[in-house]
């Protein structure tokens, strides 16, 4: 047996004791892309990169600050000329912190991986002159008091290939510092620079957008603090600037990032590749994207790291997360392709501003319905009008994500748009689901809104999840939590909602006397959309498995008629845990720069780097239990639950007894979903989310099915030992 098959079996066994142990707080809040600092011994891994282009010469040309709202024909043209001749995409620069300043962003570049120096963060130090170099001044600092380890990988690693560094600034310095904290040429700015041919991997800082917002050693902390006027003005000197050397530059790879934010608000920022492949010869347009975010149009600082090295022809240290920017055919003008960058920031700006509003509202309709509900019930009034408000609410999360096939981030009032938008989508599915010939059926409403949630979820996994990008329910690249995948909470309504459509479906088939078909139907549909959920490129979800896999089984398992135990509940979780490392790990087997963060957390299991990637989602998921828009949710949902099952008769007209009589194999899918739901909080980072959200779609549509029984005649089971009806006979 070969060397290298002794050492993957090895990490094979290190992974799976260490994720035993640590699964349920990794789980899928290991944002694709995105990694924590790792430690000096990620660098001693003995696999390497295999490079995807040789001697080539590249430019990095840092413009901190710059976003695609800055870049027009009149007040920047150098940009806009460069910008026709290169790939265009988003930067999502987002490292440690909610906002990035230039210090950090640099430094991630030098690292290769989301880094942060902490304390007040503002503008790199400037260099020491050290011949025609410069030296950064008390770089082991960084790793001895910082815990910044990977500081200096990219600098290193091209001094080792014998790589000539060329630094324009203080950044600029750092980006390209080795890890003494030296460049082989420098200048403080690009007016000094004599020669631009003389470095293989060039780094220019152009700080005139980004110096106005810094004030000693702190960048701003409000979102905008220069004038409109203020602000194109810095954009033309930044412009100017560049427009200075760019025709000096010859035939080197350019690339031009944003890189960090200008003040408390995140923004996406502008990404240029001007090179070989970036279609300028053949005149087509070219979007310029990568697989750190399967997006084909945005990339992450990390993998400007990547990209250097790679078309410089030096293997990238294991270390670094990024992967090498690629191009791709665009469609539309360049005025058209720029105009769709800022969209996306507007999206994203837009989806980050109104999340609060939004589930602060959802917490407080949710809260609102089930005392309503609670008071009319009890009296058996306005049965119609609860029933109605139940499927209403629980089309809304399908509508956040259908809402995006619209153009609502390109109005003139995007908020009021997506809100008006999202109300509309939930009264038609609401309309739909209540009017169709299945509205006469106990199911019917229930199965439509959870069959259009699990057919939505489902077929964005399966087209690159366009419709959780900027949703109020997914996620989006200005935060930069995760740009592709199963998010936290799209898991938990695909787990329910699959698990309700196929307890729907299988209550039919046992009616008939297929219980053998309806076990495999719920096990075989659940398992499917738990392997689009968990696999690495489409749903990529750690801990979605860990949950999934128990929701699955204890549902199919009350189908048949099985008792559900502890043991056996517990045995299911370890089941979801192996499952899920031996993806991880078939991905961990693949070259790294296809890995998703699920082979890479395999490799941080090997190098012992994982502790602190555990111990940050810990800390994330406890904190969610005592989120204001998250809790009142789980606590009035489960309030709402138990005292109608316990007291039937005076909480809720006995609607869910008589709904679970009517349809036997809907208590399964409602304890399946629930299951998935505890788990998940257990094993994710969004913790209290991933229940709220399970229990929002699943309670009201269980409830609409027990209103529609009672409209049917049904007797209402009373409590016992109250007055009341008595108990059909059903239920006696």
């Amino acid at each position: 047996m070969s060397d290298t098959w002794v050492r993957r079996a090895l990490v094979a066994v290190v992974f799976g004791v260490s994720v035993l142990a640590a699964a349920p707080a990794a789980a899928s809040g290991l944002a694709s892309g995105a990694a924590t600092t790792a430690g000096v011994r990620a660098a001693e891994r003995v696999a390497e990169r295999v490079p995807t282009a040789a001697g080539e010469r590249v430019v990095l040309v840092g413009i901190p600050g710059l976003m695609w709202s800055d870049v027009t024909p009149a007040g920047t043209p150098n940009l806009w000329r460069l910008a026709g001749e290169s790939a265009l995409g988003s930067l999502s620069v987002r490292a440690v912190r909610k906002d990035t300043c230039p210090y950090d962003a640099w430094l991630t570049v030098s690292a290769g991986v989301r880094s942060a120096v902490g304390g007040a963060c503002g503008m790199a130090p400037t260099p020491k002159a050290d011949g025609e170099g410069a030296v950064v001044p008390e770089f082991s600092w960084l790793w001895e008091v910082r815990e910044q380890d990977a500081a200096g990988t990219l600098g290193q690693a091209l001094h080792a290939a014998g790589r000539t560094t060329m630094a324009v600034g203080p950044g600029a310095a750092l980006a390209l510092a080795d890890r003494e904290g030296r460049v082989d040429l420098y200048a403080p700015s690009p007016a000094e620079v004599t020669q631009w041919s003389r470095g293989d991997v060039v780094a220019v800082e152009i700080p005139d957008l980004i110096s106005p917002y810094v004030s000693g050693d702190r960048m701003s902390e409000v979102p905008e603090s220069l004038s409109d006027d203020a602000r194109r003005a810095a954009a033309r000197a930044a412009d100017a600037k560049l427009g200075s050397f760019l025709p000096q530059l010859g035939p080197a790879t350019v690339l031009v990032a944003g890189l960090s934010d200008h003040g408390s608000v995140p923004h996406l920022r502008t990404a240029m590749l001007r090179g070989p492949d970036s279609g300028t010869s053949s005149g087509a347009a070219w979007a310029l994207g990568a697989r750190s975010t399967h997006r084909d149009d945005m990339v992450i600082v990390p993998d400007l790291t990547a990209t250097i090295l790679a078309r410089t022809g030096v293997a990238a240290p294991p270390v670094v997360v990024g992967v090498p920017v690629e191009t791709h055919a665009a469609d539309g003008t360049l005025d058209e392709r720029v105009e769709a960058l800022r969209a996306a920031d507007v999206a994203g700006q837009t989806i980050r501003d109104a999340t609060g509003v939004f589930f602060t509202s959802l917490a407080m309709l949710q809260v609102v319905f089930y005392v309503t509900a609670f008071l009319l019930l009890r009296r058996r009034d306005g049965l119609p009008a609860v029933r109605a408000a139940a499927v209403a609410l629980a089309s809304i999360p399908v509508s956040t994500y259908l809402v995006n096939l619209t153009p609502w981030a390109r109005t003139a009032q995007p908020a009021v748009t997506l809100f008006a938008s999202i109300a509309a989508i939930a009264a038609a599915l609401t309309v739909v689901a209540l009017a169709g010939p299945w509205r006469r059926g106990v199911l019917g409403p229930l199965t439509v809104i959870a069959a259009a949630t699990a057919a939505v979820l489902l077929g964005d996994l399966l087209t690159g999840t366009p419709l959780q990008l900027n949703s109020l329910m997914g996620y989006t690249g200005v935060v930069g939590a995760r740009y592709y995948g199963l998010g936290n909470i799209p898991f938990a309504l695909l787990a329910t909602a699959v698990l309700l459509v196929t307890t729907a479906a299988a209550d039919r088939l046992v009616r008939v006397g297929r219980k053998a078909l309806a076990v495999a139907l719920v096990t075989a549909l659940g398992a499917f959309a738990m392997l689009l959920d968990g696999w690495p490129g489409v749903g990529s979800d750690f801990g979605g498995v860990i949950a999934f896999v128990p929701g699955i089984a204890v549902t199919a398992l009350i189908v048949a008629g099985k008792r559900v135990s502890i043991v056996k509940l517990g045995a299911f979780c370890a089941g979801g845990g192996a499952l899920v490392m031996a993806i991880a790990y078939l991905d961990y087997l693949r070259p790294p720069a296809s890995q998703t963060h699920l082979g890479r957390f395999v490799g941080q299991v090997a190098d012992g780097t994982f502790l602190p990637v555990i111990s940050r989602k810990l800390g994330a998921m406890l904190s969610t239990l005592l989120s204001p828009n998250l809790m009142p949710v789980v606590l009035a949902a489960f309030a709402f639950l138990v005292f109608a099952l316990l007291r039937p008769g005076a909480a809720s007209a006995g609607v869910l007894p008589i709904a679970f009589e009517r349809a036997p194999m809907l208590k399964a899918g409602l304890l399946g979903a629930l299951v998935s739901g505890l788990v998940g909080m257990l094993v994710n980072d969004s913790g209290a989310a991933v229940l709220s959200m399970a229990l929002a779609l699943a309670v009201p549509l269980v409830l609409s099915a027990g209103i529609r029984a009672l409209q049917h005649g049904e007797p209402v089971p009373a409590a016992a030992g109250s007055p009341g009806t008595p108990p059909s006979p059903a239920t006696a």
